[in-house]
């Protein structure tokens, strides 16, 4: 006997139905917010891998680039890019909404974030309290963002100090002659530093630079100036028993050689501009903002 049309419909249905949830049950497609996204969230693991994925070679065995606070599996609400994570970031990034931190460098006063020899200092058990408070999350961007190519802090100062058309190689950049003078003018003005530290003549002419964002430390820097002899060496910090003293002694020997420190922050603040940039380009519907941390010491 042959079914009414109708039946059979439901029959079909029925039989979709439970097909479906087969389906759904699957180890595989269980997950079906991974290949369906509904919405415009994200876990804070989603974004990591994002970018991590755009890394050469990565996931890295060995870095820094770990979880400060918080943990993979919390739905963003809104992001903040910054250099440092201080305690006002945090006060701005919960201000704001957001619960995500993505930092450039320590939260806790040390390269790995050691805490251990922190357990009974108040300063720490004070941040710590207010990122568990807010149930705020930090992952450190630092190895990570130094490894895309081209390197993502280089490519953001580069970018604000308007060098691109001068640069030769990774961070070496050629002028058609500029004085010192007038190159540390355009460094505070562009990386909104008030003062600079320099070894060197104001009216000296400038055409070769070299740019060592960050800490690179001394024995890279000296490296790197016998490698490319710039007329400058401009870097955010230094152990000024290392590279100030080898620039004095190229100075007493008879070379041109300027050293200029902007200081650490104002030299990769603008990496951290362009982490919320790249997010922007991706995470439609989401939140970002740069929250410049400014700089920790000021000049009497």
């Amino acid at each position: 006997m042959t079914l009414p049309k109708n039946n059979t419909r439901r029959k079909f249905v029925g039989q979709i139905s439970i097909a479906t949830a087969a389906i759904t049950a699957t180890p595989l497609l269980s997950r079906a917010n991974s290949f369906f996204k509904v919405d415009n969230s994200y876990t804070v693991g989603q974004i990591m891998d994002m970018f991590i994925k755009t890394v050469p070679n990565a996931p890295f065995a060995s870095t820094v680039d770990t979880l400060k606070a918080g943990n993979r599996d919390i739905v963003v609400t809104g992001i903040v890019t910054t250099m440092f994570p201080t305690v006002d970031v945090i006060r701005k990034t919960i201000a704001l909404g957001a619960n995500f931190i993505i930092c450039h460098e320590p939260t806790f006063y040390n390269h790995v974030d050691d805490v251990t020899w922190l357990q009974n200092d108040e300063v720490y058990q004070f941040k710590a309290d207010l990122l568990k408070k807010h149930n705020i999350t930090i992952w450190r961007n630092h190895d990570y963002i130094h490894s895309i190519r081209p390197d993502g802090v280089t490519t953001g100062v580069v970018a604000k100090l308007g060098w691109k058309e001068y640069q030769q190689g990774p961070n070496t950049f050629l002028f058609q002659g500029i004085t010192l003078g007038a190159l540390i003018d355009q460094l505070k003005q562009k990386l909104e530093t008030p003062q600079v530290r320099l070894i060197g003549d104001l009216n000296q002419s400038i055409k070769n630079v070299l740019l060592m964002l960050g800490a690179a430390g001394g024995r890279a820097q000296i490296e790197a100036i016998e490698k490319y002899k710039p007329d400058v060496l401009v870097c955010g910090e230094i152990s000024e028993w290392e590279t100030a003293e080898y620039v004095r002694d190229a100075r007493a020997e008879g070379r041109s050689i300027a050293l200029v420190v902007t200081g650490h922050i104002p030299s990769e603040e603008a990496g951290s501009a362009f982490m919320a940039e790249w997010l922007e380009q991706r995470l439609k519907g989401t939140k970002i903002t740069h929250v410049v941390c400014g700089n920790s010491l000021s000049f009497a």
